[in-house]
């Protein structure tokens, strides 16, 4: 009787630690890596953002999109918005171009 009992323990002890290794496999596999990525980097006179898919850069921009001046974001800040920005159109499958109203809209320092 005693055996039985120790038996029945341990298969319900491998049970529930069975179970508790197939949930963590399963939490794990749930968590999705982002394919699109934003970075940052600095340039000459400011700041600039990339933007990859699966580490393959499909954006590098280092000046300010849609000014006449040819200029860098003055913060990584602002360079990280606008990125964020573009990524978001990316994954709606919109075009990923920027407006002067969107750099408004964000408060960009033109």
């Amino acid at each position: 009787m005693m055996i039985t009992n120790a038996k029945k323990h341990f298969w319900n002890s491998i049970q529930k630690c069975f179970l508790f290794f197939i949930f963590f496999l399963f939490f794990i596999s749930c968590t999705k890596k982002e394919a699109l990525t934003s970075a940052s980097f600095q340039t000459n006179s400011g700041w600039g953002y990339t933007i990859a898919y699966k580490e393959k850069i499909l954006i590098k921009q280092s000046v300010i999109p849609v000014i006449s001046e040819n200029k860098s974001f003055a913060t990584e800040s602002d360079a990280m918005k606008v990125a964020d920005l573009v990524k978001q159109k990316l994954k709606q499958n919109l075009s990923p171009a920027v407006t002067k109203k969107d750099l408004i809209l964000l408060k960009i320092k033109l």
